[in-house]
């Protein structure tokens, strides 16, 4: 099926991303919040993106105006019924995915693609929320995502060929490039990505080497763009924190579990760089 009308839940880093990246390759976008004040602040996001992106010379005002015009923003989820495919991007806990995707189904025809922009968890337990289990698809976006390539697509155990092969074809259109991967807890990047990130905390927190040198060892050591714990600020405390519990009791295998350190950390709200302080602080 061709994809036409998009839905986007949630409005937040990774929704109004989401969002923009659609609009600008032509899509007409319906992007939901659960209120005011958040959908405010998440399509100023998106204004604030492509005016970048025009001063960069990434996108022409022309363009950037007509990727304006196709985005709509609502706080019913309902609008989103006539949607051919719709991503929820909200908080990465499992109870909150089904909720919305348990919703979407009573309100969606049958022909609605389901996808999740998940990072870890279960596209088959999300799928089982669904009364169409073989039109649900993981895919998996990357912050930033008008800036990151690539896009993680997860088939579930029952995901159809037909919906993977339309995702695949929806997401080159947007401008990414795929790679497939099972159901699997992490998928590739987090499978990879969260035990290394772990180590890091657990070695700042070991006294093994200041948050700056720890940092500068992998950024020269290892020719990586930033360091973990730079990292750690810019994905967010709280949403790698979710994640390694996730896959934590999936695997019960002690690379997965979250440091003390992050665990208080995320406690205190020092979320990283959304909050304006993480391991480093940052200004407003």
């Amino acid at each position: 099926m061709a994809i036409q009308r998009v839905g986007v839940v949630g409005c937040g880093l990774m929704g109004s991303g989401i969002a923009e990246v659609c609009a600008r390759a032509g899509y007409q976008v319906i992007v939901r919040e659960v209120n005011q004040e958040l959908l405010q602040r998440g399509l100023g996001r998106i204004e604030g993106s492509l005016q970048r992106a025009v001063e960069r010379g990434k996108l022409d005002d022309g363009s950037a105006q007509q990727a304006r015009e196709a985005i709509r923003g609502t706080l019913a989820l309902g609008d989103l019924a006539d949607s051919d495919l719709v991503i929820e991007a909200v908080i990465e806990q499992m109870p909150e995915k089904q909720a919305v995707l348990r919703e979407l189904d009573g309100l969606c025809p049958p022909r609605t693609i389901f996808a999740s922009n998940t990072s870890s968890l279960s596209i088959t337990e999300m799928a089982a929320a669904t009364k169409r289990p073989e039109r649900v698809v993981g895919m998996h976006f990357f912050n930033p995502v008008p800036v990151m390539a690539l896009v993680e697509l997860v088939r579930g155990l029952v995901t159809s060929e037909e919906t993977l092969q339309t995702a695949k074809v929806f997401a080159q259109s947007v401008g990414k490039t795929v790679v497939v991967t099972k159901d699997y807890p992490g998928f590739i990047v987090n499978l990879l990505l969260i035990p290394f990130m772990l180590d890091a905390v657990r070695a700042l927190e070991l006294g093994v080497a200041t948050k700056e040198d720890i940092d500068k060892a992998i950024t020269l050591g290892l020719n990586h763009p930033m360091g973990p714990l730079t990292l750690l600020d810019f994905v967010g405390l709280d949403t790698t924190y979710y994640i390694a519990e996730a896959m934590y009791a999936e695997f019960k295998d002690a690379r997965y579990a979250a440091p003390p350190l992050l665990k208080k950390m995320v406690l205190a709200g020092h979320l990283g760089r959304k909050s304006g302080r993480g391991f480093y602080e940052y200004g407003s």
